[in-house]
């Protein structure tokens, strides 16, 4: 009774509705009683999400059918649509009933287009109302989305050749940068990406047949920066020992994934999409030409050092799935329809909901047609299209600008990488006077591309080197999954602190890194420490009682924690850190006794009195 009265208070008190259910639990109330007193308070606010939470509590103790709670939900819209706890209620039931297929809600499709048809009636009413809108949305999900994880992209690419330089030189415009690798480590990376995030990657659920290394031998490594145990992407390392690779000798490898159930998403759906590729690695025979040339020298950002190259980009690093036609047609026909009706909305209204939803509409439909289209081909028609309508609302809702930013930068990603003609045009080739005829990379250009976010990382899985400089981005998140990355350029955006760079810990070959004229160490709070999925946290790791020996009387250590967190185990040649207020005389002593590779910091040599 003191809980019914402080709700008619307050009906929205979340220690009330609590304590409600605790007494509910001990047997103190009937069922009933609760329901006519839910009736009572969501008939005062149809909206209110503590009683329509408190209802579910309810309504499963009861064991009131899903299909009978889907009908209150449906009178509650038709009495008041703009019901955001109605419309959330609903994908919660529609959800249980497709999933158990009770009898009326199978196909899934005939489910989807009756519920598409009744949100369309609370669209159409009144476009500015938003909850619709939201319903709408997950319906646009459930639409397109593939229950079970794909494996989407590798490398080294399916049916290649690879192209092994175990003396640093190859022929770079001649062979294709995707399958030309240095052997300087011994190993070579395998690289699995996933369309989602999954688990139990091992030996078990992945087979790996070659010469020299034995399947229970290899270690897969989730490339996560959350340390969770599960990612997009995961990587092994086949040792390929120098002293035993034969010279112009073809050494097969076999990979076979998904003829064993483990490797699962975190919802709980298995891969059980069974594929099998294979590569050959090729070993080119040592170069004279190269014999008395030292190692990388400095690099040079500089435009006078890239040039136009033809390369032979001919490669997909995509997987080949199997035709899934038939299961997407109903998909394509049901989102081509939604992008009429919602063309039809927006020439009557001005609607940036609307814009928005006609944008991941474009991009969903793009997105089911591109499957049977060949890495030649441009897989996305809408581009532009999606493309001008993040443009419009970044000037019509500067409130929500980061998002559409971000958005744009996906979409002008995906249009660079959709075909190899265009990702073609953005290959340069790299050579200054430090490298002999037959030494230089193909460098990967996406500056000024005005990108705050990055994105189709499973057409990059080949880049060596990257250029991203003269773009927006705050965060490098997903290059984590770009195990080939030798050199990367991300000056000139707004990185604003260490925390942005956490990928590049997992970047184990990574030997050139410019941060030049960044936002590092101008903000005193790291707001990043708890907005992204992985802060640093104040413990250093493994190597934490190692911190004590770059003490120095002339440098703080306690300011530079999460420097050392991300450049301790690194083996980085090459770093620019100018134009950073973090790039005082004290960092760069601390970064110089750091890392015992570094050769050049800030364009100067590093003298070897200063270690």
């Amino acid at each position: 009774m003191q809980t019914e009265c402080a709700l008619t208070k307050n009906c929205k008190s979340y220690g009330a509705w609590y304590h409600r259910k605790w007494v509910l639990s001990k047997g103190h109330s009937s069922i009933d009683r609760e329901l006519q007193l839910l009736r009572f308070f969501l008939k005062k606010d149809t909206r209110n999400f503590l009683a329509w939470d408190y209802r579910r509590y309810v309504v499963a103790l009861k064991n009131i059918s899903d299909e009978e709670e889907l009908q209150f939900t449906t009178d509650m819209i038709n009495d008041n649509f703009s019901n955001y706890s109605a419309w959330h209620n609903r994908s919660v039931l529609v959800s249980h009933l497709l999933e158990k297929r009770v009898q009326g809600f199978f196909p899934k499709e005939k489910v989807l287009m009756d519920e598409l048809n009744l949100v369309h009636q609370a669209i159409f009413t009144d476009p500015d109302d938003q909850s619709g809108w939201f319903y709408h949305l997950w319906l646009l999900d459930q639409t397109v989305k593939v229950e079970a994880p794909l494996l989407v992209s590798t490398w080294p690419p399916p049916g290649s050749n690879l192209s092994v330089s175990v003396d640093g030189c190859l022929d770079s415009c001649a062979s294709s940068p995707m399958t030309s690798f240095q052997l300087n480590t011994g190993s070579i990376p395998l690289i699995l990406y996933f369309s989602e995030a999954v688990e139990g990657v091992n030996e078990s659920t992945v087979s790996v047949e070659s010469v020299y290394e034995a399947n229970e031998d290899l270690i897969w490594m989730p490339l996560s920066i959350i340390n969770s145990g599960s990612a997009r992407a995961w990587v092994t390392h086949l040792n390929f020992p120098k002293g035993k690779l034969h010279s112009l000798q073809a050494n097969p490898v076999k990979v076979s994934i998904g003829y064993s159930q483990g490797i699962a998403s975190l919802s709980g759906f298995h891969h059980s999409h069974a594929t099998h590729f294979e590569f050959t690695v090729c070993v080119q025979s040592p170069s004279s030409k190269c014999a008395d040339v030292p190692s990388l020298g400095k690099i040079s950002w500089g435009l006078e050092n890239f040039h136009i190259c033809e390369t032979h980009i001919q490669e997909s690093t995509q997987i080949k799935l199997s035709d899934h036609s038939t299961a997407y047609k109903w998909s394509e026909e049901a989102i081509a329809n939604e992008i009429a009706l919602f063309r039809e909305l927006l020439s009557e209204t001005n609607c940036k909901i609307g814009r928005l939803t006609l944008a991941r509409l474009l991009k969903a439909h793009d997105a089911l047609t591109s499957c049977n289209k060949t890495p030649d081909t441009n897989k996305f028609i809408h581009t532009e299209e999606v493309l001008e309508l993040y443009n419009d609302l970044m000037k019509l809702d500067p409130r929500h600008s980061q998002f559409y930013m971000d958005e744009y930068s996906l979409v002008s990603l995906q249009q660079v990488t959709s075909s190899l003609e265009l990702l073609r045009s953005h290959c340069y080739l790299y050579k200054d006077s430090s490298f002999s005829n037959n030494k230089s990379y193909i460098c990967l250009k996406l500056c000024n591309l005005s990108l705050s976010r990055m994105g189709s990382i499973e057409e990059l899985l080949w880049v060596q080197m990257l250029d991203l400089s003269h773009n927006q981005l705050s965060s490098i998140e997903g290059l984590e999954a770009m195990q080939l990355l030798v050199c990367l350029n991300l000056s000139h955006n707004k990185i604003r602190n260490f925390s942005g760079l956490e990928p590049l810990k997992l970047l184990k070959s990574l030997e050139v890194l410019d941060i030049s004229y960044n936002e590092i160490g101008a903000h005193m709070v790291d707001t990043r420490r708890y907005l992204c999925a992985s802060p640093f946290s104040h413990r250093t790791g493994g190597n934490g009682g190692k911190f004590s020996e770059f003490a120095r009387d002339d440098v703080n250590l306690t300011k530079y924690w999460e420097a050392y967190s991300l450049f301790k185990d690194s083996k980085l040649r090459q770093i620019d850190i100018a134009g950073n207020v973090v790039a005082e005389n004290e960092f760069k002593s601390f970064l110089v006794k750091l890392l015992p590779s570094l050769k050049w910091l800030d364009g100067e040599e590093v003298k070897q009195q200063q270690k």
